[in-house]
């Protein structure tokens, strides 16, 4: 039986200060528990309701056997560890450790660097969208959302766990890049236009906020920038609808695959 103080423990992990001192972050859905059990991460805690576990005994089946705690809880108290208006029912405290990237080690050809990125419901779109297009590593910028916020989660639908995600860098890790032969692409309103431009070999996709652009440092260090051609009269373009589609462009001209 879970206690009073156990669940005021889960509950903090909301917060990023008690995920960083306890490397700990809660997954909330079917679909990302799901994920969550299939993937190397380790998990503490399966919390459900009584409603949600009468109804999915096959997950928490398969939990039982990788021998993983379950608590079935009240409505009422599964709330206070949900971060959604009409949660269904299901969510998982999982442990992670933080990766270090070394530009020397990495056998990817394209990766993609996401530069103060502030929503966190975009940047786990971008995640998920990543994870479709197969790209294996993704740099975020120390100025961008923590990837383990509730909201970015719960937007990668279980893509957090396929991907090798290294969080909080500095942006000189682009120089090193350079140094070992990535050409850094920045996406902008103004630049070549995507559907003209020929994707180099190996080369990383910068992704900024929407509202203020990439930084000062992203633009000086850019071998190119490139934009999607405007044809309507929208202002912008969701940084995570317009990642999809450069994406989608980058990877039809590799004649191989890139990883």
């Amino acid at each position: 039986m879970i206690t009073r103080n156990e669940l005021k423990y889960y509950a903090s992990l909301s917060q990023k200060k008690f995920r960083e001192s306890e490397l700990k972050f809660v997954a909330e859905g079917l679909k990302n528990v799901t994920e969550g059990l299939k993937s190397h991460f380790t998990c503490e805690i399966i919390l459900t309701t009584f409603e949600f576990a009468e109804q999915h005994k096959t997950i928490l089946n398969e939990a039982k056997k990788k021998k993983v705690r379950i608590e079935t809880i009240r409505s009422q108290d599964f709330i206070r560890i949900s971060e959604t208006k009409s949660p269904q029912g299901i969510a998982a405290v999982f442990k992670y450790g933080k990766l270090n990237f070394y530009p020397d080690k990495t056998e990817s050809k394209i990766l993609v660097y996401l530069d103060n990125i502030s929503d966190p419901g975009n940047l786990g779109t971008i995640i998920r969208t990543c994870d479709w297009f197969g790209i294996n590593e993704i740099l975020i910028s120390k100025f961008s959302v923590d990837y383990l916020n509730p909201k970015a989660i719960r937007a990668s639908m279980g893509s957090i766990f396929h991907l090798y995600i290294f969080e909080e860098l500095d942006s000189e890790v682009l120089a090193d890049l350079q140094s070992k032969n990535f050409k850094i692409i920045c996406s902008d309103l103004d630049g070549k236009n995507l559907f003209e431009f020929k994707f180099p070999e190996k080369f990383v996709l910068v992704f900024s906020n929407e509202a203020v652009g990439p930084s000062d440092w992203v633009k000086k260090i850019a071998d190119e920038i490139i934009t999607i051609p405007k044809i309507g009269n929208a202002e912008s373009l969701n940084v995570a609808i317009a990642s999809g589609i450069i994406l989608s462009r980058a990877l039809s001209n590799q004649t191989t695959h890139f990883i």
